[in-house]
């Protein structure tokens, strides 16, 4: 039978209220009285009800988050950062995912709504959704972060990392090695794929080297299929291709080009050198070990996070937006050319 909160009180010789302060931390208790408690608690293996709880704060205890994918690692180790900055507020997370489509998407959102969740963290938004102004009404009645989304809406807090800088990092890495006929890989629907894509065109046409061709849209940039489906496209463009470097928008994308050279009896990185987004696990792992751009995804769940409690307290009044720094992590698949 459950334990009530009503027998841990009559056992540790104190009131319900004060059972109440202790486990919500919402009020002072004496330090004594609130070790008895806690042995209490620790003996009857008590567990407070959290309706009960939400009923009387009158707000909810759960954020929902929403992801494009969970086979790119990326998105889980957002969540975790995410995690780690809301359990310590006592808040617990429902995790949805879009599949990489905008109408999944919208039925997340509506789903985590009508589950009553006090704020929503979604993760590199759809902008097909964001175009058509979904979420400017949805975010003046609830607290809303984007993590690598569009950042200019008005109620939507946002934490990105600085893409367009990173971005440009990675192409200056690739020209410092004498690359310039340069592949550009992306997915659709992103506004993170957007940001690359804008600083790879500008920093192609200030060499006056961009070719429009050069830039591939693989589709869906971040589903289990990604790797295959990137493969399959790079094994045709790669044959008759006289790029001597790719960058792709993301490490799936990356190990799926890897993947394609590997096929086609292309050296990397002698050959051709190929630079990723992310720094994911994976990159860590395939061989030869793939050069990317570390996003430093925990941080991003943590300050996604962080965002969100200050919306909730400010009874989402205010909206701050967060920018963070890329890093380049050179391993093994660029190499200079020699002239």
């Amino acid at each position: 039978m459950k334990v009530t909160i009503v027998e841990v009180a009559e056992k540790a010789k104190v009131s319900v209220a004060t059972v109440s302060r202790v486990t919500n931390g919402n009020y002072p208790v004496k330090k004594e009285t609130r070790e008895r408690v806690l042995k209490v608690i620790d003996e009857l293996n008590y567990i407070p009800n959290m309706q009960a709880r939400e009923l009387t704060q009158k707000r909810s205890t759960t954020v929902g988050v929403v992801v494009p994918s969970i086979n790119n690692m990326f998105f889980p180790e957002v969540f975790t950062g995410i995690e780690a900055k809301l359990k310590d507020h006592n808040y617990s997370l429902i995790l949805t995912c879009s599949n990489n489509d905008n109408i999944e998407e919208k039925k997340c959102v509506n789903n985590l709504l009508s589950r009553n969740v006090s704020g929503i963290i979604v993760v590199d938004p759809n902008t097909d959704n964001i175009k058509k102004k979904f979420y400017n009404d949805i975010s003046k009645r609830i607290p809303i972060v984007f993590v690598n989304g569009y950042t200019n809406i008005n109620n939507i807090s946002s934490v990105s990392n600085d893409e367009a800088l990173g971005a440009n990092l990675a192409l200056e890495h690739l020209l410092h090695n004498n690359h310039k006929t340069i592949l550009f890989l992306r997915g659709e629907d992103s506004y993170s794929y957007d940001i690359k894509e804008t600083s790879y065109i500008e920093c192609m046409q200030r060499l006056n080297i961009f070719v429009a061709e050069n830039i591939i849209n693989i589709g869906r940039g971040n589903n289990s299929d990604t790797v295959d489906t990137t493969t399959e496209i790079m094994l045709k463009v790669l044959k008759n291709s006289q790029a001597t470097a790719v960058f792709a928008c993301n490490d799936l994308m990356a190990v799926g080009t890897l993947n394609a050279c590997k096929k086609l009896n292309i050296n990397v990185p002698k050959d051709l050198s190929i630079i990723g987004y992310d720094n994911i696990e994976l990159s860590r792992f395939v061989e030869p070990k793939l050069t990317t751009m570390d996003q430093n995804m925990f941080r991003l769940g943590v300050n996604a996070g962080l965002l969100l409690l200050d919306k909730i307290d400010c009874d989402n009044k205010y909206s701050k937006r967060i920018l963070l720094d890329n890093l380049l992590v050179e391993r093994e698949t660029v190499a200079t050319i020699d002239f």
